[in-house]
């Protein structure tokens, strides 16, 4: 989740601060702690909940969360005199004054083409085959009922030969064992060749149906 307030840009997931793209360095425990007040926003958060979050039964001195406020005021320009995004509520906490916007992070999945047919492939794996309900089903002479799969993680896919009668063959090489796909690779299950492909984030794709 990706939350937005003036000029910066808190990716929760990248776990990075950035300002106009880029990135605004913090510890870990400064950037839990921007966490934690974006996430309780406007109210305030007491010293000892901040402590009891950011270490657990463990003893800290006041000048740790001080220490902590100045490089996140640092980091987000902020004049604890004129403060924009962090105020300091005396005698009690801190809170985040800003109005924010969240929206999450548009993740690009890749695609296999056929012809010009384009199937959409999801985390995880995805098989190809004859097969009915596959990730990619391809009624084609030679191609085995479950002839291959790609396996993605993140932004790595795999692709892998599950013991099929022709072969899947990437770079005109037989495949014995799993091999990493990248962007525009062409490949062939028998006689079949397809292409992978590695949409841009925001890219549409049209599932064949």
């Amino acid at each position: 989740m990706r939350v937005t307030f003036g000029e910066f840009v808190l990716d929760r997931a990248a776990r990075q601060l950035l300002r106009g793209g880029e990135e605004r360095r913090l510890e870990p425990k400064a950037f839990e702690l921007l966490e934690l007040l974006v996430e309780r926003r406007p109210g305030a958060v007491s010293k000892q909940e901040i402590r009891d979050r950011l270490w657990p039964d463990t003893f800290v001195s006041e000048s740790s969360l001080t220490g902590l406020m100045a490089q996140l005021r640092q980091a987000l320009d902020d004049d604890p005199r004129h403060p924009r995004f962090l105020r300091t509520v005396h005698g009690f906490g801190y809170s985040f004054l800003s109005e924010t916007k969240e929206g999450t992070r548009k993740v690009a999945l890749p695609v296999v083409m056929w012809d010009e047919k384009t199937f959409p492939l999801s985390e995880g794996e995805n098989v190809l085959g004859r097969d009915e309900g596959l990730a990619v089903t391809l009624d084609w002479p030679g191609v085995s009922r479950r002839h291959a799969r790609i396996v993605v993680t993140g932004v790595r896919a795999v692709l892998e030969d599950l013991g099929s009668k022709n072969g899947t063959f990437l770079a005109e090489k037989r495949l014995t064992d799993p091999v990493p796909l990248a962007s525009g690779d062409t490949f062939r299950l028998g006689r079949l060749l397809l292409m992978f492909h590695l949409p841009a984030a925001g890219h549409s794709t049209r599932t064949e149906g």
